[in-house]
């Protein structure tokens, strides 16, 4: 199933997010006025030959590699990977050529969450958590990813959508040992965005909800919790900005080649 290339102005991302192949709206949009951008499915749901790839004129691009960070207004682009309230572990696949989206599989079975996510959860192109750095007061090493967001606005976004987002705080998971950040945020457009400005202005419910999830969502598979770093706080919106931009710098370095990609897809 492919969608034509649209003007990112005029795009629009339907609250229907988790709807069939069929009947959803498959295009992502960028926060860059630059180029335009669509998307195409490949095989079905729920089955291991599923993939969301994403398209310009030019042909397939990634969108890990090729959407930028940000934008000039000072917001971030989100690539929504998981709607709220759906279940399917999507991801971009980061070894794969040219990224696209997959369902995660753990032991050849596809893997899903044993409950809804309640926030849309995604990540942040051109960044990377480096496996090779230690974090010089956690002491654990990054998880070879792009860094996470869980934005918290009222509406359920699209797969494979590229939301504004304005960053809010930032927590230090720590999964299996790995540096795990998971920046909470919330889209540029929605309601929230004109009361929230820094994490202390996000409500303590919402805070503890989320760390509390992801601290206990894998022990159903007889895995450990997760800890979290700094003392189990929120970092700040400026230390946030900063944590985003040396996984910039990281990714930088991995795409020039300076830093071996291993089994990474990187590009031509």
């Amino acid at each position: 199933m492919k969608f034509p290339i649209v003007s990112i102005l005029a795009l629009t991302v339907p609250a229907s997010a988790w709807a069939p192949a069929a009947a959803r709206p498959t295009f992502a949009t960028m926060a860059s006025a630059l180029f335009s951008t669509s998307t195409e499915v490949i095989g079905e749901e729920a089955t291991e030959s599923f993939r969301l790839k994403f398209k310009t004129e030019d042909g397939d691009i990634s969108p890990w590699h090729d959407i930028p960070l940000s934008s000039e207004d000072g917001s971030y682009n989100m690539v929504v990977e998981i709607p709220k309230m759906t279940k399917a572990k999507m991801e971009v696949s980061t070894k794969e050529e040219s990224n696209p989206i997959a369902q995660d599989i753990k032991k050849g079975k596809l893997r899903d969450y044993h409950g809804p996510i309640f926030w849309n959860y995604g990540c942040l192109p051109q960044t990377w958590e480096d496996p090779n750095v230690e974090h010089p007061e956690l002491k654990c090493f990054g998880d070879d990813d792009p860094i996470d967001v869980v934005e918290i606005g009222s509406a359920a976004l699209a797969m494979g959508s590229v939301k504004p987002v304005k960053p809010l705080g930032v927590l230090a998971m720590i999964d299996d040992g790995e540096l795990d950040w998971k920046v909470l945020a919330v889209a540029t457009d929605d309601p929230l965005a004109k009361e929230y400005n820094d994490i202390d202005d996000v409500p303590e419910s919402i805070k503890a909800g989320i760390r509390e999830w992801f601290r206990w969502y894998k022990t159903p598979d007889d895995k450990p919790i997760n800890s979290f770093g700094f003392d189990e706080k929120y970092l700040d919106v400026a230390t946030t900005k900063e944590v985003i931009e040396e996984t910039h710098e990281a990714w930088k370095k991995l795409k020039s080649g300076e830093t071996d990609a291993g089994k990474l897809w990187i590009g031509k």
